[in-house]
């Protein structure tokens, strides 16, 4: 990709926008376009087709989920553009209605996670280059749900501790640095993690991760 980034913002907090807006290009980030409601969201996105979209939840007209049904709609009429949901709340529901069936190119954070820099450029890397960026707060929340009888349950500790990672967004290497293991040990948890979940090696490794992470978010 050349030249930098191009972002479209949605949010309505002035202070807020114009803070994101200033980690954004300190990062080198460009900012096409920073707007304050849905149906500006929607259209900037149209009109500039931004290498990722970055939006509030709770935003006009309505306050209420506009944020996430613009991000929602924006993915559907130009798929593969990269989103980051931010909200102010901790709700899961939130999370797995913008992943539906795909978690990739998604991120979803708390904003008070935001107030880093490197938390967002992080999400930005990670959703851009096609990965998924979930809070930890938000798995961990969707971890604690009662379930009945899940294939999950037959994986080890490590390898849920794997799979949550996963989750996240982080590449092996990524989770190695993590768990402070080293890459090839995080290789064998994941070929476990794919064979306990019944995916089969006919799909590749990537859309195996993907399907491991659906089921995971999803069960």
């Amino acid at each position: 990709m050349s030249g930098p980034l191009r972002a479209v913002l949605g949010e309505d907090q002035v202070i807020v926008r114009e803070g994101i807006t200033a980690m954004l290009e300190r990062s080198g980030v460009e900012v096409v376009a920073s707007v304050s409601n849905a149906v500006e969201l929607v259209r900037s996105a149209a009109e500039h087709k931004p290498d990722v979209v970055i939006t509030d939840i709770q935003m006009p007209p309505n306050l209420t989920d506009d944020g996430l049904q613009a991000a929602r709609r924006i993915r559907a009429e130009q798929p593969g553009t990269p989103v980051i949901v931010l909200s102010q709340f901790l709700d899961a529901s939130f999370a797995l209605d913008l992943v539906g069936d795909d978690p990739s190119g998604v991120g979803y954070l708390l904003k008070e996670k935001v107030a880093s820099q490197q938390v967002l450029m992080d999400a930005v890397q990670r959703v851009v280059a096609g990965g998924s960026a979930l809070d930890p707060d938000v798995i961990a929340t969707l971890v604690s749900r009662k379930r009945t009888a899940d294939p999950l349950d037959r994986l080890t500790p490590r390898e849920k501790e794997v799979l949550a990672l996963m989750a996240e967004g982080h590449s092996n290497s990524g989770i190695a640095d993590k768990l402070v293991v080293t890459v090839p040990a995080v290789e064998r948890h994941v070929t476990g993690i794919f064979l306990k979940l019944g995916l089969q090696q006919t799909e590749s490794s990537q859309h195996r991760r993907v399907l491991a992470v659906l089921h995971y978010l999803k069960r």
